[in-house]
């Protein structure tokens, strides 16, 4: 008989331990809302990511898209400076070729014939002159090789271009070297 009566007293130990274990697992307004709470912080962290990410993406995109571009803009760069040479030396010998011969004026009209071919090929591939006579002194563009008055010149203006400049798409390959106009001195007056 003693061990029916022990059964029944573990048996409602075991309901009893059951019991408060169901009572723990449930879960209380406050826990519910803190995980919420920390759900709702985590979702928003992660839409933050997701938000910069894509800013990124796209702004990766776009410096991409304008270094190739770019590339493809400015491809010609240092070949167009070497045929810049190859002009510059046909110009100082067409300068150079004087006299009234039938070969110089034969050499003469090759070399301008050719000349204007590098120009032409030059325009096809956006490459422009800057030849700034006349027209205001702009550092961006000119370097003055030297600075001397001139009657009748406007001061600070181009009078003289020793070699011409070149843009190739708006860019700047080799600025006109030019001779800059200054202003008359006056002469001091005696008191």
């Amino acid at each position: 008989m003693s061990i029916d009566q022990e059964t029944p007293e573990i048996q409602d130990d075991t309901e009893n331990h059951e019991h408060t274990e169901v009572l723990e697992l449930e879960p209380t307004v406050e826990g519910l809302q803190q995980a919420l709470a920390e759900t709702e912080q985590k979702a928003q962290d992660n839409w933050d990511k997701a938000v910069r990410t894509m800013a990124e993406m796209e702004n990766l995109k776009r410096r991409t898209q304008k270094d190739l571009e770019d590339a493809h803009k400015f491809a010609l760069t240092g070949f167009a400076k070497e045929m810049l040479a190859v002009l510059d030396s046909l110009v100082l010998g067409l300068q150079a070729a004087t006299g009234d011969s039938e070969e110089v004026k034969k050499f003469r009209e090759g070399s301008e014939l050719t000349i204007k071919q590098f120009e032409a090929a030059f325009a096809r591939f956006k490459i422009e002159t800057i030849d700034p006579i006349g027209q205001p002194f702009n550092a961006e563009h000119h370097q003055a090789v030297l600075v001397q008055a001139v009657e009748g010149a406007e001061p600070n203006s181009v009078v003289n271009v020793f070699q011409k400049g070149y843009l190739l798409n708006g860019r700047l390959l080799r600025p006109a070297m030019v001779v800059v106009a200054k202003a008359a001195e006056k002469p001091l007056e005696d008191n």
